[in-house]
């Protein structure tokens, strides 16, 4: 299950272990584990989902204060690209406009010129909205993965017990 797909290592010392050896790095940064591939596809898309430039710089500045998987939470900050952006940052626009209990700007344009014109009555509804989802969409995802991730391994304990029993049975016929 989800486990599985994480857990499949080389035996043996990788090239991945000699790069963390040589620059000194924690072997946190790529840990396979539940907890630290959770923090990282939550902090992937809590950057993600904030409006600028950067993000996955933004990624790393947080690895010093919160251990994760670091690939996973930047693969996570990739889902927010040029083609999912404006779809993303307008349906936030359109929550923090509901959240302030404001109606939206009428005849929106998609040139320059009309974003510098109506900066200023875009900037605070985008970011209330960017704030809403950031902090609310990674808490349930993280919630989320961590639940399927525990149902996922009682799931394979279970199935490894049936299959012994069974096993126990037959060897006993």
């Amino acid at each position: 299950m989800i486990r599985k797909v994480f857990k499949k290592k080389p035996s043996g010392k990788s090239k991945i272990d000699a790069f963390l050896e040589k620059y000194k790095l924690p072997k946190a940064y790529l840990s396979v584990n539940r907890r630290m591939i959770t923090r990282g596809v939550a902090i992937g898309l809590f950057w993600g989902f904030i409006p600028m430039p950067m993000q996955m710089l933004a990624v790393m500045a947080t690895t010093p204060l919160l251990r994760f998987n670091v690939p996973i939470a930047i693969s996570m900050v990739w889902l927010s690209n040029p083609f999912t952006m404006p779809p993303m940052y307008y349906v936030e626009y359109l929550t923090g406009n509901f959240i302030l209990g404001q109606e939206g700007i009428e005849g929106i344009e998609l040139t320059m010129e009309w974003f510098t014109e109506h900066f200023d009555d875009i900037l605070v509804p985008l970011y209330v909205g960017t704030a809403f989802y950031s902090i609310i969409v990674s808490g349930f995802v993280y919630v989320l993965l961590n639940r399927l991730w525990i149902r996922s391994v009682h799931s394979e304990k279970h199935e490894r017990k049936t299959t012994r029993d069974e096993n126990k049975s037959k060897n006993k016929d």
